[in-house]
């Protein structure tokens, strides 16, 4: 009779120390993506956001999303500098094709395969693109770590594969912040993956 093949060990539960960790940095993303969709950055919208967070963590109990990083203060303010920048230029091009006369803006569903597959990741990439005029999450499939987005004014495939390159900068610019040293390793190993053929965004 052949031996079963040995079987990993169950993950062990989490210590105290790291729910309370968990939980902040749950707080925190949920203030922050409360705070945005306000648009002030107010003492009221803080506090608002508190109570909404605590809320939610309260009320709807979802499975944990272990936080397995840490914080990174240098990609931390990285990210944020450049996350307003875009803010600001995406805004001012919808305004513009808003006004445009005679064009007719194309759009394109771009599937963008992430390179670390974890909740956390795939959460916070899609809030920070769908927070970004212009970009509309439409799925996110979690076997595959695959976000499709619904991209306003992309009418070729360079401009597909330039918004592939962006989405991919973005995901890098989350992990350099809060990322583990493991998924820095896989993002900087893997600066540029070529999606399958059923997975490339066209153009419509």
């Amino acid at each position: 009779m052949t031996p079963a093949p040995p079987t990993d060990p169950p993950n062990p539960p989490l210590t105290r120390a790291a729910r309370w960790r968990n939980r902040v940095v749950a707080v925190t993303v949920l203030v922050a993506v409360w705070v945005l969709l306000w648009g002030h950055f107010t003492v009221a919208n803080i506090i608002s956001g508190l109570v909404v967070a605590a809320i939610l963590i309260a009320v709807f109990p979802l499975p944990p999303v272990t936080f397995a990083g840490r914080l990174h203060p240098v990609g931390m303010l990285r990210f944020w500098v450049r996350f307003l920048s875009d803010l600001v230029v995406a805004s001012a091009q919808i305004a513009w094709l808003a006004f445009r006369p005679g064009h007719v803006p194309r759009s394109a569903i771009i599937a963008v395969p992430l390179r670390v597959n974890t909740d956390l990741n795939l959460t916070l990439t899609a809030e920070a693109l769908s927070l970004v005029p212009g970009s509309l999450i439409l799925e996110a499939d979690r076997d595959t770590g695959t976000l499709f987005v619904h991209v306003i004014n992309v009418g070729s495939l360079d401009g597909v594969e330039r918004f592939r390159r962006d989405v991919l900068a973005l995901e890098a610019r989350i992990i350099e912040a809060i990322g583990s040293a493991d998924e820095l390793r896989r993002v900087r190993a893997n600066p540029d993956p070529t999606p399958p053929a059923d997975l490339e965004g066209a153009a419509t």
